[in-house]
């Protein structure tokens, strides 16, 4: 009998999708042989997942959860909306996240971590590809936490208590009582998901963002036809404004479109009497960047019936 290594299991396992234990077996079943133990998997339907990994996954939920000075935020996604709504996938969504909250703040260290039942949530996350029939992935996982204080969560179309298609999370450290910074946070939260900030701070933009936006501003203001220290004024004042709109603390308060997010943190703090610092805070909305497929559903109906299609170049019958 072949020696089964780790090597062998972990090649077999990224190459089926099947569970690390699974291939093992596989692998001594089948005296180590690569193919004969993937089609060994394919008999017993444990490599199914391969097959889907190549579908584009856009929806599913984002979770959050809190408990105290802590909180995580876990983007699962699946291929359609109504896997979204699967109580298997939710309850998935939701033990991820609680293992994120207990400390993952990484994907990989995530996936490796173990569910309630043993099994690490990679395992789980490949048997309920199989199981539930799409492509499905772990996509991203922030966690936040403060010496002191209060995280605040926030979920825009909720599916699910802590599950929906936007999550956000606040990080206040202060002394203030907690209701007042529930209050708070509950507020900056909805402003989050509502202006779509990119960064905290301006100085915590991105730079190649930044430099992009300078060579469209530079492009546009060279058209004017003004002076060239005029069109330097001008980009400046363009990038100067692109760092306002986008940084938290300079956007303008969602509630009353005229405060500072930093002066509304300031004002709830004079009114606690004492200081509130935002420290984080995490945006996840679903699907966000990646890109999706689009597809004719006639043709492809069509297609698989067999019947021909007519295209632009064919000739219209005539009568």
């Amino acid at each position: 009998m072949a020696d089964i290594t780790a090597s062998m299991v972990k090649d077999l396992r990224e190459k089926s999708g099947a569970g690390m234990m699974d291939c093992k077996k596989a692998l001594s079943e089948t005296s180590g042989d690569m193919d004969a133990a993937m089609d060994w998997l394919r008999t017993k339907g444990l490599a199914a997942a391969q097959k889907k990994s190549s579908r584009t996954a856009a929806e599913g939920l984002v979770g959050v959860a809190v408990s105290g000075t802590a909180g995580a935020a876990v983007e699962v996604n699946s291929e359609t909306d109504f896997v979204a709504k699967n109580q298997q996938f939710q309850d998935f969504v939701r033990e991820v996240t609680q293992i994120a909250l207990a400390g993952s703040n990484d994907v990989e260290t995530l996936k490796s971590a173990a569910m309630p039942s043993g099994t690490t949530v990679a395992d789980v996350l490949t048997n309920n590809i199989a199981t539930i029939g799409e492509n499905q992935s772990l996509r991203r996982v922030k966690r936040l936490e403060v010496t002191k204080g209060a995280v605040v969560s926030y979920v825009h179309n909720q599916q699910s208590p802590g599950l929906g298609k936007i999550g956000v999370l606040v990080a206040l450290e202060s002394d203030a009582p907690d209701a007042a910074l529930q209050d708070l946070g509950k507020q900056l939260a909805m402003h989050i998901a509502a202006a779509f900030p990119k960064a905290l701070n301006e100085a915590d933009l991105d730079e190649a963002e930044i430099e992009r936006e300078r060579a469209i501003a530079t492009e546009k203001a060279a058209d004017s036809g003004k002076p060239a220290d005029i069109i330097a004024k001008m980009v400046e004042g363009g990038i100067a404004k692109y760092r306002k709109e986008h940084a938290l603390v300079s956007q303008l308060f969602v509630m009353d479109g005229k405060t500072k997010i930093s002066d509304v943190v300031a004002k709830a703090g004079k009114d606690a009497g004492t200081t509130i610092v935002l420290k984080d805070y995490v945006r996840f909305q679903l699907g966000e960047g990646i890109e999706r497929e689009t597809s004719d559903f006639a043709a492809e109906v069509a297609a698989a019936s067999g019947v021909p299609q007519k295209t632009d170049t064919q000739p219209e019958p005539t009568a």
